[in-house]
């Protein structure tokens, strides 16, 4: 009989629109990298924004180069990285893990991922639930998309911009998720056997929960994760025809406005076929310029909170008196 966690990760197959929400979370271009690249690109140490666009483009790079640390080092003023570094060992934060829709499930589905023969059973879980059953997949994503949409609608945590965006971005992944060939076993063999290989590569023990990522903290934690997650993101493209990757490398930034130490900045990529064209705030801070919406949910999740109030109370801490 096929454990919980079995099914839960099997069910990826289906809402890997959700999964695919964090857009600006990990990205990747050809194959998995190695520890060693990674390694590499965060040597590299690329500097903090000093222009309101740079904020964005340095971002989008650090996913195009796998480096989920350098992200997380870029996103964010360095003293507030510094404590997000504790918050990690002591179990208060997991960003930015938890811009990743799910985020709380990913120890479950790690653990059922590297699980003895877990690529046997995952496929079994598949074809009993999912193979050539298109009607009930389709079905499933257009409640996954109208549930999620009303969450946006209604979740205080969400600026303005961000429900428009996140609204979009649904809509495009909805579409791409009603086309792809979702009950397709052919496709969701090398879908499973890339993602229990990555899993297993990762030395995470997924077992031990959120433990797992205090005891290795947050650096190591993000560098064994970014090759799992640019293993994901390969496999929607090669396997489902959804390219993350060329969405960023398409990505148009421009400045839309400047007040002071605030910008409001205009993206505008194209994401499963269809045109987005968002705005996201920005704020400078010690002479460097951040996403706004980042550094809020990132201080927000040393409080032990989903994310903060929308505009820039979550900032204001971190801004030189």
């Amino acid at each position: 009989m096929l454990d919980r966690p079995s099914i839960a990760a099997c069910r990826t197959v289906v809402t890997t629109a959700l999964l695919c929400l964090g857009l600006l979370t990990a990205c990747q271009q050809g194959d998995a990298p190695t520890g060693a690249a990674i390694g590499v690109a965060a040597r590299q140490a690329p500097q903090a924004a000093t222009k309101p666009v740079a904020a964005a483009e340095v971002l989008r790079d650090r996913l195009l180069a796998r480096d989920g640390a350098g992200f997380a080092r870029l996103a964010v003023p360095p003293a507030l990285h510094a404590q997000l570094v504790e918050g990690w060992s002591d179990g208060r934060s997991r960003w930015p893990l938890d811009e990743l829709p799910l985020d709380a499930k990913l120890p479950k589905m790690l653990a059922a991922l590297q699980e003895k023969n877990a690529e046997s059973k995952l496929m079994a879980t598949f074809r009993r639930q999912f193979a050539g059953a298109d009607r009930d997949i389709d079905d499933a994503i257009r409640t996954l998309v109208q549930f999620a949409g009303s969450y946006v609608q209604e979740e205080a945590d969400y600026s303005p911009e961000q429900r428009e965006h996140t609204t979009q971005a649904l809509a495009a992944l909805g579409s791409w998720a009603l086309a792809a060939p979702l009950s397709d076993p052919k496709h969701a063999q090398p879908f499973f056997a890339a993602l229990v290989a990555a899993a297993r590569r990762s030395g995470i023990d997924g077992k031990a929960g959120n433990a797992a990522f205090a005891r290795l903290g947050m650096l190591a934690s993000l560098n064994r994760l970014s090759p799992f997650i640019a293993t994901l993101l390969a496999q929607l493209r090669t396997q489902y025809g959804l390219d993350v990757d060329a969405a960023l490398r398409g990505m148009e930034i421009r400045l839309l406005e400047q007040t002071g130490d605030t910008a409001r900045l205009r993206l505008r990529y194209t994401l499963a076929g269809r045109e987005i064209d968002a705005i996201m705030p920005a704020v400078r801070i010690d002479g460097h310029w951040y996403l706004a919406d980042f550094v809020r949910r990132a201080e927000a999740s040393l409080a032990g909170k989903s994310g903060g109030n929308p505009g820039e109370a979550g900032v204001k801490n971190f801004t030189s008196p």
